[in-house]
């Protein structure tokens, strides 16, 4: 295909992937409502637990309302659309793939997406614990007005975060299968990484809530050692399609 065709494939493909979620983003504006009671509910567990109404969602502007719901269309709206957009990427980088290369990428996505998803949750999951600890901090007599935009915009923040760094052990398995990083060299570095994952736990979580940290800290831990397997796997597979009489090299 010349230029101008792959610019012309580039076009259309982004029209469609640019339709799905517009249409997309309509039903979810039209759907927010439920969302919101979600989001809002730890700010609800918060006044429950005082007995009065010491926090609350607050719209500082005229269009503030309006803007905190077009936040959770455009996120919502990606969301639902991603099937048709995905596969439009997909669609236009995969004729210039190897049967090779196109089966780990679809490896790797297949592992990436329930893993960042996975993350998401947990982010989700401790929240509450986090808004919770935060006003823990509001001196006597104030009172804690959460902006709407601000609100959503540190969930956001904080399920994009946790879902990356349940994404990272596949991009270092990614590594490996491009030669960048030995399965070895990835295992050596568990020390260096479970006292990341601990502090990267520690900094999620509340300090009053060592469970939650020790679950977050420990899945983290547990998907790096299972990337480094992978990884040790992979490069025994290596060797051997390489030379299959080549002796394991000894620890």
């Amino acid at each position: 295909m010349s230029l101008k065709g792959h610019l012309v494939e580039f076009r259309k493909r982004l029209m469609i992937s640019a339709a799905a979620i517009v249409v997309a983003m309509i039903v979810a504006f039209i759907i927010a409502d439920p969302i919101i009671a979600f989001l809002a509910h730890p700010v609800e567990l918060v006044n429950e637990r005082r007995g009065d109404d010491f926090a609350a969602l607050n719209f500082s502007g005229v269009t503030s309302a309006f803007d905190f719901r077009m936040r959770i269309a455009f996120t919502l709206g990606i969301f639902f659309a991603a099937p048709i957009w995905l596969w439009q990427i997909w669609a236009f980088i995969m004729p210039g793939l190897t049967r090779k290369e196109i089966r780990y990428t679809i490896s790797f996505v297949a592992a990436a997406i329930p893993l960042f998803f996975a993350g998401c949750y947990v982010a989700l999951t401790v929240m509450p614990h986090i808004i919770e600890l935060m006003w823990g901090f509001t001196p006597e007599g104030g009172v804690n007005f959460y902006d709407a935009p601000t609100y959503y915009d540190f969930i956001f923040k904080l399920m994009l975060v946790v879902g990356i760094s349940f994404v990272l052990p596949v991009f270092l398995v990614a590594l490996n299968v491009a030669g960048i990083m030995s399965g070895r060299t990835i295992l050596k570095g568990w020390r260096v990484a479970v006292l990341i994952a601990t502090i990267f736990a520690a900094l999620a979580t509340p300090a009053a809530d060592v469970i939650s940290m020790l679950l977050l800290a420990g899945i983290l831990s547990v998907l790096y050692v299972l990337a480094a397997l992978v990884s040790l796997l992979f490069d025994r597979r290596k060797r051997k399609r390489a030379d299959p009489l080549l002796p394991e090299p000894t620890a």
